[in-house]
């Protein structure tokens, strides 16, 4: 079976290009062929480097590529703005095409909220229509889809993938935080993530944890979000209490980043706006227990997982934190219950469940044809391989 994933990708520097290195990697290591379609700047065996965002001619860029790698399945990991100007409205053209090549094409959208733009609404409904299939990460947005679109074909729930990794043991003393309580903040900066609430109570968390240490792990592409940036340093470097900020810049690849989600206790995520978080997942890899804001996809996590908790109100933050903190019996259950979680969404069984919607889509062309594909690594007694 060959896969052509359409996506941003390693090196560059997007949640997006993380999460199709790790799902296209775990499909490939069950033995499938993988194409990546990808941005200029992409690389990596089998990448091919096919357009930028700014290109007028996306669509038939792409689909140049798909002609000539003869895919069984397209996969598209769609965010807006990915595929050119008016919110991305290319990859439509894109999907009629594949349409008219009779080439099964899924989606997955990493961007569902009631609140969308009019122009993002009228590209999601037309993917809706154009797509064999849609996946989202989360039920809610299944539910969304459901209630204000039309869904002419199947919708399923696979969640975002976990890695499976061992904790940085000696992190704590890596960083020169021996015998510290750690809070983390970590991930790109922007206004949406809120790192603010969190600086603005750690007064309170001071008071309450003596040897807290707010370890702040962050970054802006290029000067995305500068001005926020600025703000946040400006604000950390007034606080009366700054021998309780330890601040780590850099580029952070993904060794360094497990070194820092290692030497943590804690993590907060006080987002005001998005989905399934690649942050939260990282967490979780590390069973690192987190305190969240009650945005719809961390509310689920905590309910379904128990590795945390939500926060409404200033006190429960810091009323949440501090029990994490303090409670080493609370966070090793938690931890547990991460680990529990993790082995159903690890990224092997995330490649499975693709797979079986991959074999789905493969329409016989006739009663009794079978879909035969034997890769080089496979054992040579095995015969048929969908």
């Amino acid at each position: 079976m060959r896969i052509a994933y359409i996506s941003t990708y390693p090196p560059t520097e997007c949640g997006i290009a993380t999460y199709t290195q790790y799902l296209s990697d775990s499909v490939s290591a069950k033995g499938k062929e993988i194409r990546i379609l990808a941005q200029i700047g992409a690389k990596g065996d089998n990448v091919f480097e096919v357009y930028t965002p700014q290109d007028q001619d996306i669509a038939s860029k792409l689909f140049f590529h798909v002609e000539r790698l003869t895919p069984d399945i397209v996969q598209i990991e769609h965010e807006f703005g990915l595929f050119g100007d008016q919110r991305g409205v290319q990859i439509i053209e894109f999907l009629i095409r594949c349409n008219l090549a009779d080439t099964p094409v899924v989606v997955t959208l990493h961007t569902v909220f009631e609140d969308l733009k009019y122009q993002e609404k009228i590209i999601v409904q037309h993917i809706l229509n154009l797509s064999s299939s849609i996946i989202v990460h989360e039920n809610f947005q299944k539910d969304i889809l459901l209630k204000e679109y039309d869904c002419p074909n199947p919708i399923l729930v696979i969640p975002h993938g976990v890695r499976e990794v061992k904790r940085v043991e000696n992190a704590k003393e890596l960083l020169g935080l021996e015998g510290r309580q750690v809070l983390l903040l970590v991930g790109y900066m922007r206004s949406t993530k809120n790192f603010e609430k969190i600086i603005d109570l750690l007064p309170r968390l001071v008071e309450k944890n003596k040897d807290l240490v707010l370890l702040m792990a962050s970054r802006s592409r290029i000067n995305e979000h500068s001005d926020y940036k600025d703000q946040l340093y400006r604000s950390l470097n007034k606080l009366e209490i700054k021998k309780h900020v330890k601040i780590l810049f850099g580029k952070f690849p993904q060794f360094t980043l497990d070194t820092i989600l290692s030497a943590a206790d804690v993590m907060a995520l006080p987002y005001i706006k998005g989905g399934q978080s690649g942050v939260l997942a990282q967490a979780s890899a590390l069973l690192l227990p987190v305190v969240t804001s009650e945005l719809m996809s961390f509310k689920n996590w905590i309910e379904e997982v128990k590795g945390g908790f939500y926060a409404t109100t200033d006190d429960e933050y810091v009323n949440h934190i501090t029990n994490l903190l303090q409670d080493d019996d609370l966070r090793l259950e938690f931890q547990e219950n991460i680990r529990i979680s993790n082995e159903k969404i690890n990224w092997s069984q995330i490649a499975n469940r693709h797979i079986e919607l991959y074999e789905k889509l493969l329409v016989p062309p006739i009663d009794g044809a079978q879909f035969y594909y034997r890769p080089e690594c496979l054992d040579s007694n095995a015969k048929i391989v969908h």
